[in-house]
């Protein structure tokens, strides 16, 4: 007991790391997500969709190609229309990565198996030097 006592800032140390760490699945979501080139693989080997949740806006200054594009407040609604089987890997994608998270929850609740966040979002996506198109 003398040994917590003396020690306490090493109890306390223990604590705070043990908090960061459970905080992104205390959140609901899965951590950090995915890097961009891990997104390419998914695409690529796994046949993900990915679905940008921006506004029609930021949809047209450049969006990823081939990216579906449901905006955050209609993705409850539109998500089972434009990807209907639920066990396909859906990647979701916004300017830095919030609603994607928020997105990505409302695909659990909805009964997609896989759902995904771009890490960085559109801003990590251009600073990989990958392909951006413009409408």
């Amino acid at each position: 007991m003398s040994f917590l006592i003396e020690n306490w800032y090493l109890l306390v140390l223990a604590l705070v790391s043990g908090i960061g760490l459970a905080l992104p699945v205390l959140r609901g979501g899965a951590g950090l997500g995915l890097q961009p080139q891990a997104a390419v693989q998914r695409i690529n080997r796994d046949k993900a969709v990915m679905v940008d949740v921006r506004e029609a806006e930021e949809y047209a200054a450049g969006h990823i190609t081939n990216a579906k594009h449901i905006p955050l407040a209609q993705i409850e609604e539109r998500l089972p229309q434009v990807v209907k089987n639920k066990k396909l890997p859906v990647i979701f994608v916004c300017a830095t990565s919030p609603r994607s998270t928020r997105a990505q929850m409302v695909a659990k609740k909805l009964g997609y198996e896989q759902p995904e966040v771009l890490a960085g979002g559109m801003r990590a996506w251009a600073a990989a030097s990958l392909p951006v198109v413009k409408s």
